[in-house]
């Protein structure tokens, strides 16, 4: 397991040494007074402890991504590592810091209002439209996933335990944020830390062999390669591991929380590198407790592909009846408190959009009730159709953001390539994918990658020959 523990010690290296060097690059200004000062309301505009603003950042943001991407993604074999530590450091980590630390330079703002700062009126209505759609999409996969997992380990009907997830999120939804999520999430977060260690250590200290990362295995060792490539499928299917737009709807709520900017760096940059472990652990998981890549590809398959079985018997099997449900607590936590976030995130991008104040318990209940409509709606269609397009939809997300983060920079003066390389290779990744996908055009391999390169290298260079004044006109 020599590859699996130096990825680890890599993440934990990019936060020091990377991380410094992002901040240095956004110029982090303690003086400067943030909006959970300035704005202060009691309700959305709450100051909070560094602590509790980041585990509430890390369970926002680590839900069934990096435990069920990172199982789906481990069928491509040790690859799967190198995607989630570079992806991690390089695109994921400087996404959540900069949408994060833009919010608070924008008094909160959400992500949509952002970006149309820095690409224009056309871009933001877009994106208040295509944010809303994502956030209800990775509403109803956290309702769906965890709901399909207690189910599993309880033999509760799945829709009743839909019902009360839902109840549970519409409250999360309207009430201030420091009266339910702020209280709850260090339960869950503990949970959540004790499933994690507890695989680590059965991995460490229990005989499990990690298929390493050589000359052989440096490949797509998926059993069926033809049909599922490496690129593109590999970077959708992980994604909250490595890099996820969903993480810059959530950042916003938690830049209005945050006291000093010297905190975004431990809040944005340092919980994205702990969901990088995260994804690491099961990853690795996934691929030695069935014997390997190949081994794990067969019981999937026979086992219709359900990830959240693969856990049940994971967690039961390695750490016991204690710690199996423990650890089924945590890997049930992290969904639904990335759920809860979704929706009330949802909320405000569309009050933020309305200009609706949301200090009334009415005017939250008047933004969140057709959001619930429709997401009940939702949960009749095939979970599996709707994650196939929440992956893609949440990497473009990804790759629109860290265009307008490399807008700012650029238009700070500041040399922006740390933000251009990972938007022009998200670029050319959600551009191949929606060509060559059964979701998308369905056109074929060659002509599918071409264009994504090229779509790629023509932003590239239209944004290094742009300047800085012209630019917002993206």
């Amino acid at each position: 397991m020599i590859s699996f523990l130096i990825s680890i010690l890599i993440l934990v290296a990019g936060y020091f040494i990377y991380g410094n060097y992002v901040e240095r690059k956004f110029g982090a200004d303690s003086s400067r007074e943030t909006p959970a000062i300035s704005k202060e309301d009691g309700v959305d505009f709450v100051p909070l402890q560094l602590g509790k603003i980041f585990l509430i950042q890390f369970l926002n943001i680590a839900g069934l991504g990096p435990i069920f991407g990172a199982i789906a993604g481990a069928l491509w074999g040790p690859v799967a590592f190198l995607w989630i530590v570079f992806g991690c450091i390089f695109a994921g980590s400087v996404h959540d810091y900069l949408s994060g630390m833009l919010s608070v330079r924008h008094g909160g703002d959400s992500i949509p209002e952002i970006v149309g700062v820095y690409l224009g009126k056309t871009v933001k209505q877009f994106m208040r439209v295509f944010a809303v759609l994502l956030l209800i999409l990775v509403g109803v996969v956290f309702v769906v996933g965890p709901a399909t997992i207690l189910q599993e380990l309880t033999g509760t009907d799945t829709s009743i335990l839909i019902v009360i997830i839902f109840i549970y999120y519409l409250l999360a939804t309207i009430l201030p944020i420091d009266k339910l999520i702020g209280k709850i999430y260090p339960l869950f977060g503990l949970s959540l830390l004790i499933m994690a260690v507890g695989l680590f250590g059965a991995l460490l200290f229990e005989g499990y062999t990690i298929p390493e990362i050589t000359v052989d295995t440096f490949r797509n060792m998926h059993n069926n390669p033809v049909d599922y490539p490496l690129f593109p499928l590999l970077f959708i299917t992980i994604a909250c591991g490595a890099i996820s737009g969903f993480h810059a709807t959530q950042s916003p709520m938690m830049a209005r929380c945050i006291t000093n900017e010297a905190h975004g760096k431990k809040v944005f940059f340092g919980a994205m590198i702990t969901e990088g472990i995260v994804a690491l652990i099961w990853a690795a998981v996934a691929m030695a407790f069935f014997g390997g890549v190949k081994e794990l590809g067969t019981t999937m398959a026979e086992e219709g592909h359900n990830a959240a079985w693969v856990v049940n018997i994971i967690c039961n099997t390695m750490l016991g009846k204690v710690g199996g449900i423990l650890a089924i607590f945590g890997v049930v936590a992290a969904p639904i408190t990335s759920g809860d976030t979704a929706f009330r995130s949802a909320r405000l991008t569309i009050a933020d959009s309305l200009k609706l104040d949301q200090k009334k318990l009415s005017q939250r209940l008047m933004v969140s009730i057709p959001i619930f409509a429709i997401a009940i709606a939702l949960t009749e269609i095939d979970f599996a159709i709707i994650w196939r397009y929440f992956g893609w939809s949440n990497q473009v997300l990804a790759t629109v953001v860290l265009w307008a983060a490399a807008v700012y920079i650029k238009k700070e003066g500041k040399t922006a390539w740390f933000v251009l390389a990972p938007a022009a290779f998200m670029t050319a990744v959600v551009v191949t994918y929606i060509l060559v996908a059964p979701e998308g055009f369905k056109l074929g391999y060659t002509l599918s990658y071409c264009t994504g390169i090229v779509v790629a290298v023509l932003l590239s260079v239209w944004f290094i020959v742009s300047n800085k004044n012209s630019i917002s006109k993206f």
